[in-house]
């Protein structure tokens, strides 16, 4: 079938029960430090068989939450993959540590363990790991340098809910994992973000330094408004308003997740034929994927120039991303500071400048996951006739 009107990268699914939802704690007048929160909690760590799940107010304040938990500093040297949303390496930076750059695998886009290897010779504090596109980075491995460094793990899931390592689920394969609610991920809070670990004290410390440091929660204190603050924290919490979005979509997310499996494996049928045109897998080895988006990568030797491919698919009606518009390291500030030079992560490079990023989410219509796939290939052969 014909796109014969624009289809976006992504729209998020709201439908009554959100709004609901949301007006029922307008009207309660707790928006903040209420149940609604508790079991959206709750809920999340029972959907991925974890122990605890704290809720925040983004990925990156899970991240950057986690790390300055686990006292993450000047000094410490913290692993994170080249080709990642900056907020990774910004996580790092805040807190005054190192970020140490791994190049990519070129068939995954996923942290390369060899290159793991390498960088953490000089000593790595901490892992983090970015599950690229949705698809498990090989975490066995990853997990092996972990242990042999003394160095604890985060998971960054920000595309990655409910994808597969073997039988456990993205979240659970490190010290912990940081999930993302932005309003084209797999379900939303509108923002908000979820962190996910077996770790009791991690989970007690989480809690108490997303809100200030108190030492006591609102609904603990022996008198309103009493509390005593032992430790450093900030304001990420999530608020009641954001969690009851969030509980609306958890119950929906079945059918979101199987639109997007059957949408990405129609796409990706699609785009089999075309030549020099990279798809990476939606499986590997002991990962499945979450199906975040499906991306093509163009040719190394820019025979396919990224931008004109995806300008003809604009003009196709096909909404588009690009995950990520280049290797972290040599982002302005990331470059000026450390002195990254191109040609230090060419996977990482080759990936920021090839690749477009075609929607599978639940938002598309039946028979357009083939037409996209269908455009892809019609603009591929107007860019190569050119």
């Amino acid at each position: 079938m014909p796109l014969d009107r624009p289809v976006p990268f992504g729209r998020p699914q709201i439908d009554d029960s959100e709004i609901e939802a949301v007006a029922a704690v307008l009207r309660s007048g707790m928006l903040v430090h209420g149940k609604v929160t508790h079991d959206f909690e709750h809920a999340f760590a029972e959907r991925l068989g974890a122990k605890h799940a704290v809720a925040v107010s983004s990925c990156t304040a899970g991240l950057h939450l986690a790390l300055f938990v686990k006292d993450i500093g000047p000094g410490d040297r913290v692993a994170v993959p080249a080709m990642t949303h900056v907020a990774t390496a910004h996580a790092v930076e805040l807190l005054r540590a190192t970020p140490v750059f791994v190049d990519v695998d070129p068939a995954t886009g996923n942290m390369d363990p060899d290159r793991l290897v390498e960088a953490a010779k000089d000593g790595v504090s901490a892992i983090m790991p970015v599950h690229y596109l949705g698809l498990p980075c090989d975490m066995d491995p990853i997990n092996a340098v972990a242990e042999s460094a003394g160095a604890f793990v985060v998971e960054d899931c920000a595309l990655a809910l409910d994808a597969d390592y073997g039988d456990r689920k993205a979240g659970r394969l490190g010290l912990c994992g940081a999930f993302s609610f932005y309003p084209v991920k797999h379900m939303t809070t509108i923002e908000g973000g979820m962190v996910t670990t077996d770790d009791d004290d991690l989970a007690f410390q989480l809690t108490k330094r997303r809100s200030f440091g108190y030492n006591r929660q609102v609904g603990d204190r022996a008198r309103p408004g009493l509390y005593d603050v032992d430790a450093l924290g900030f304001n990420y919490r999530m608020s009641e308003v954001a969690a009851a979005v969030g509980l609306a979509q958890l119950a929906k997310l079945d059918g979101f997740q199987a639109a997007r499996t059957a949408n990405h494996r129609a796409l990706a049928a699609e785009l089999a034929g075309i030549e020099g045109v990279t798809v990476f897998p939606d499986s590997q080895g002991k990962s499945r994927s979450s199906h975040y988006c499906l991306n093509v990568v163009m040719p190394r030797d820019g025979s396919l120039p990224r931008d004109a491919v995806q300008d003809a698919l604009k003009a196709r009606n096909v909404g588009t991303s690009i995950h990520y518009p280049g290797a972290v390291p040599l982002f302005t500030y990331y470059r000026e500071k450390y002195g990254y030079r191109p040609g230090q992560f060419p996977v990482a490079e080759w990936l920021g400048d090839a690749t477009i990023s075609l929607p599978v989410g639940p938002h598309l219509e039946p028979g357009q996951a083939k037409a996209i796939g269908e455009a892809v290939a019609d603009a591929v052969t107007e860019v190569r006739g050119r």
